[in-house]
């Protein structure tokens, strides 16, 4: 089976051939490269098998996962199909690779943010928890997607204050989706801008950590 999307691989130096592995999937922001968010999880590789998506769209200097209309309104049409890639290509990885089905994580920059909570309202159990830094919901898909339970879902959300490229209060927004969804959501602001900071790095990296370990216990915010 070819992989209907590019993508980087990192995985755990030793192999055990009788183990299943935890999943991390990496989605870039706007114009970037499925070599971009790599940086920020090195050392999972220890643990997880970690992908890094290539978006599909050409988008110079880089790629992206869909194109916009306007102003926090993706072409329908390429998110659908974009979605339908992602969710593919997380079926060809499962099948290909030692993966664990009941811990796949996503993580994702702004566009990549935004296809990660997606994919989390669409595919509900087979996601374990996800972290979206500076991205939003699209309200079609609020409002037309057929949206599964998210009741056991972990979701890290994080927005900076001063985002210029997305608004803070897009972050706030899709926090309360996702908390009036049921998942177990834990929110967190810096005084930035559309950027990830050091502090949020370290909170999101701790927060893959300890919901692995607590097998995303609902009290375990």
């Amino acid at each position: 089976m070819n992989s209907p999307i590019v993508y980087e691989l990192r995985t755990p130096s030793t192999i055990d051939p009788d183990r299943k592995y935890p999943a991390l999937f990496l989605m870039h922001g706007m114009g970037s490269n499925e070599q971009d968010l790599l940086s920020l999880v090195r050392g999972k590789e220890d643990t997880f098998f970690v992908f890094s998506i290539r978006g599909p769209i050409a988008q110079p200097p880089g790629y992206a996962f869909f194109t916009i209309e306007g102003y926090g309104k993706p072409h329908r049409e390429v998110f659908d199909r974009s979605i339908g890639q992602l969710t593919n290509f997380l079926e060809y990885a499962s099948q290909s690779y030692p993966i664990d089905q009941e811990n796949i994580y996503l993580l994702g920059f702004s566009q990549g943010a935004i296809v990660s909570m997606t994919l989390g309202l669409t595919l509900g159990e087979r996601i374990k928890g996800i972290v979206a830094l500076s991205g939003y919901i699209p309200f079609f898909v609020k409002e037309e997607y057929h949206i599964q339970s998210v009741a056991n879902l972990s979701i890290f959300i994080s927005h900076g204050e001063y985002d210029p490229v997305l608004p803070f209060e897009w972050g706030e927004e899709s926090k309360d989706f996702f908390e009036n969804q049921g998942a177990n959501v834990s929110f967190h602001s810096y005084p930035e801008g559309h950027t990830v900071s050091l502090q949020n790095y370290r909170d999101f990296m701790n927060w893959i950590t300890n919901d692995l370990k607590n097998g995303g216990n609902r009290n375990g915010k």
